[in-house]
């Protein structure tokens, strides 16, 4: 998209400046009512050097700004320009670069030298209240659950398909994982915090594989994996180090067994996908060979002994002897 207005360089442009020291020219001013504190703008800009070095450009990325206005808090913002602005108006502005670099928390660039500006050219392309924005945002929000939902059960059917036409007999969790163990073992069960050694093939429910530790089936699938050791690959189990849908699934399975499990997007890669290969919302087909289980090394709690406190023993208090009256003999005339 190119704004058909005048380009800086090409015309002396007519600048006013503000009391903050920008300087500005409104290209093309409209009708429509000016921008307003707490409104949502979506704007264009091409942000560039006093050369003409284009810095970045939303026209050439295709990707306006939406933002909300609010009181300034800094020169660079702009929120003390565009309520000069209405829907559709244009303008060149020029920042001080000095204002940028004058506190030092930014190193200044060579190609800002002192007493030159950064520049912007901008377009108001729509102008809406806080209400109207929030209320588009929810129906866009709304539009969006309805796609993912509808995503989703299409992704069931396409999984209830699948199951159907391999004739698999699968059981399944709470999570929605399907599992099939195809070569059982009574060997070491991993649990969350060990290391594991898995080989694996990943294949959409188209049946392409878009990855396996196993170097034959990656060239039969034509896969360039360039440096590629082609060996089990190691992980902490139970730790989120795989997708959520690994997980689950090796801690159901033992060391030496072989498994078959259909992982839903919600245990993968979810609404985004991953790459060419996965769309949004795929059910994935893994069979993986649980090859080594290394348990993780327990923390060794050392044992307290145990501290006896014996019952002190009650002390009968004894009542201290008493000495016995000695009465004293009385001699009287008749005992002479």
């Amino acid at each position: 998209m190119v704004l058909s207005v005048p380009i800086f360089g090409q015309v002396k442009p007519d600048l006013k400046q503000l009391p903050n020291g920008v300087q500005y020219q409104i290209y093309t001013k409209g009708t429509a009512a000016r921008v307003k504190l707490n409104d949502v703008i979506t704007f264009n800009f091409t942000q560039k050097t006093d050369k003409d070095s284009v810095l970045f450009s939303s026209f050439a990325a295709g990707k306006p700004v939406t933002i909300a206005i609010e009181p300034s808090k800094s020169i660079s913002d702009l929120m003390y320009f565009f309520p000069m602005l209405g829907l559709k108006d244009s303008a060149l502005v020029k920042i001080p670069s000095d204002s940028l670099f004058k506190d030092g928390q930014m190193e200044r660039p060579s190609f800002f030298p002192p007493g030159s500006t950064l520049q912007f050219v901008l377009k108001i392309e729509n102008v809406q209240s806080m209400e109207e924005a929030m209320a588009e945002r929810q129906k866009m929000m709304d539009i969006q659950t309805k796609m993912a939902d509808s995503l989703k059960t299409n992704e069931l059917h396409i999984a209830d398909a699948f199951v159907t036409a391999n004739k698999l007999v699968v059981k399944q969790t709470p999570s929605g994982l399907r599992y099939l163990i195809l070569t059982p073992s009574m060997k070491l069960k991993p649990t969350a915090g060990d290391t594991v050694e898995v080989n694996y093939i990943g294949r959409t429910l188209n049946g392409k594989i878009f990855d396996s530790s196993i170097e034959a089936e990656a060239k039969k699938a034509g896969l360039e994996q360039p440096g590629r050791n082609y060996e089990p690959i190691s992980f902490v189990v139970g730790q989120g180090e795989v997708i959520p849908g690994w997980d689950e699934a090796l801690l159901m399975m033992n060391e030496g067994s072989k498994g078959r499990f259909l992982i839903p997007s919600e245990l993968a890669y979810g609404p985004k996908g991953a790459g060419q290969d996965i769309p949004p919302f795929s059910t994935l087909d893994f069979q993986v060979e649980l090859v080594k289980v290394k348990p993780a090394k327990k923390a060794v709690v050392p044992k307290i002994p145990a501290v006896i406190v014996k019952k002190p023993v009650a002390v009968k208090k004894v009542a201290p002897k008493t000495k016995p009256t000695v009465k004293k003999k009385v001699v009287t005339s008749k005992t002479k």
